[in-house]
């Protein structure tokens, strides 16, 4: 049965851009995608800024197995786990899959601080306002944690 799950990418090394177009592409069931936020790193080391975007689907995936398209696509994009909050080429995280909830130590559905992070939230509202908490203020959480639009992927040069 198909269900609605929502992915979250990012990427702050290398060629950004084709590191989040690559993995789009490869991902399947992509129905829908966010624009493009640019953001500055939460915790972890100095480091450049994220580009990071929220990509729906209508799949029948379940949260394992949308885990290990997001682990074959980080390893394609060449990331290397050095340091938590690192500098990275590629990150994919699952967010959300309508119907699973998943506590298990490699994988937690819904992402356990999903709601805490405007870089999530302010994507996320383009493709699934329907999650956002209720009275959440897209353009103010933007502007407080400088979240910044860069426009669709695909406009990205």
């Amino acid at each position: 049965m198909t269900h609605r799950a929502f992915l979250g990418l990012g990427s702050n090394i290398g060629d950004r851009v084709a590191y989040l177009r690559e993995a789009v592409a490869a991902i399947p069931d992509v129905v829908a995608q966010s624009d493009v936020y640019e953001t500055d790193p939460i915790g972890g080391p100095d480091q450049d800024t994220i580009l990071n975007f929220v990509v729906r689907l209508d799949t029948e995936l379940t949260a394992r197995e949308l885990l290990e398209v997001c682990q074959a696509r980080e390893s394609a994009a060449a990331r290397v786990r050095v340091m938590r909050w690192g500098p990275r080429s590629l990150d994919i995280d699952v967010l959300w899959v309508d119907g699973e909830t998943v506590d298990e130590t490699d994988l937690i559905v819904p992402h356990p601080r999903m709601f805490e992070r405007a870089f999530v939230l302010v994507p996320l509202a383009d493709v699934g306002a329907d999650l956002l908490p209720a009275g959440y203020d897209v353009a103010a959480a933007a502007a407080a944690e400088g979240v910044r639009s860069v426009g669709p992927l695909e406009s990205l040069g």
